[in-house]
């Protein structure tokens, strides 16, 4: 599988019930534990004092990343997301080559 660095930002749409919301952030934590299990999440982070996300993804290719995988997100309606392909790096310290 193929490395991405995913910047998300959600933006909740002006008068959404509340309730909804709660459901949907709910959901979107169950279904991240499974992207993990799946070994298409591999990292979450979000930057301190932001509300954006950034993450490192796994899939095929970039069409998979956004519609089976991000696609599956509760809140990716809501969601904008900036997808960077990665490659290895020679000097990187934890590559296994």
């Amino acid at each position: 599988m193929k490395e991405f660095l995913v910047e998300l930002t959600t933006t909740v749409p002006e008068g959404t019930d509340p309730a909804e919301v709660d459901r949907r952030r709910a959901a979107e934590a169950v279904r991240a534990r499974e992207l993990a299990a799946s070994g298409n999440l591999v990292r979450l982070w979000r930057p301190v004092g932001e509300l954006r996300s950034l993450g490192l993804w796994r899939a095929g290719d970039e069409a998979e990343l956004r519609t089976e995988v991000l696609g599956t997100l509760p809140l990716w309606p809501w969601m904008t997301a900036v997808v960077t392909a990665l490659q290895s790096h020679p000097n990187d310290p934890g590559s296994t080559a």
